[in-house]
């Protein structure tokens, strides 16, 4: 197989409802989309890293820290679709869409999920997950639920609890047994995948959950689900920023 050339797209925006100028808020000692940029730079085997951005503020920060940056239109439905704006006529293969609000994403995840579109010719979109095991995660609407089929093909994403609790016995719902599963905030597509996809009017379930992946799934299309040992919190809320700043200091000072 020929080598394919994979670039990594970060789409950022300056008007987030609950946190406006989330992307540049500092962090560490770091504004918030360059801990992604950086983390999604240590994977070895993407070729370029991008942020796709409607804002000037975000374009400047980025540059300035030595990033790259392309500006898109202010119309983007959903990150992926400002990821297919800039990407349509770059020279790419697979594109990896990591959000830019998730500062912990793991390169060794990112990794994983590429490998399965760089080994199997079939699959054209990718995500990760990872176990959740607390009840109170587990009914958080903030983190979205994926189930999957034998194939690890996803059948549904939900901020509701799926599978239902409704029906389980209570000894399967305590804390530290597996509940259910956690979407994490990255998707790596084949490029013809993504376009097609920022072609496809926006779904029902896509609307009633403000889950972009659901498109996929509504038009038949497949994504491949990888399970990860490696949470991955994002960051919402300015509530949130102390916690993961915990966990970014933790992850700096020993590595794990």
């Amino acid at each position: 197989m020929a080598t394919q050339r994979i670039v990594t797209v970060i789409p950022a925006r300056y008007a987030s409802t609950r946190f406006p100028g989330k992307p540049l808020h500092p962090i560490a000692g770091k504004p918030l989309i360059q801990w992604v940029y950086e983390h999604a730079r240590a994977v070895s085997i993407i070729n370029e890293v991008f942020v796709a951005t409607d804002d000037t503020r975000i374009y400047n920060a980025v540059l300035a820290f030595g990033g790259r940056a392309v500006m898109t239109s202010d119309r983007a439905r959903s990150g992926s679709d400002r990821i297919a704006e800039a990407v349509t006529d770059m020279d790419c293969d697979i594109i990896v869409n990591l959000q830019g609000d998730e500062p912990l994403m793991r390169p060794e995840t990112i990794e994983r999920a590429l490998r399965e579109l760089l080994e199997d010719p079939y699959c054209q979109v990718a995500t990760a997950c990872v176990e959740i095991r607390l009840r109170s995660d587990f009914e958080s609407p903030h983190n979205v639920k994926v189930v999957f089929d034998r194939n690890n093909d996803a059948l549904y994403f939900s901020r509701s609890p799926i599978p239902s609790p409704i029906r389980r016995p209570d000894e399967d719902l305590k804390d530290g047994c597996l509940l259910g599963y956690k979407h994490l905030g990255m998707y790596v597509y084949r490029k013809p995948a993504l376009m097609m996809f920022s072609h496809l009017p926006m779904g029902r379930w896509e609307d009633i959950e403000k889950l972009e992946q659901l498109r996929y799934i509504e038009n038949g299309e497949r994504i491949r689900v990888v399970v990860t040992k490696h949470d991955s919190p994002g960051v919402d809320t300015p509530e949130e920023v102390e916690p993961v700043e915990t966990l970014l200091r933790a992850w700096r000072d020993t590595g794990q």
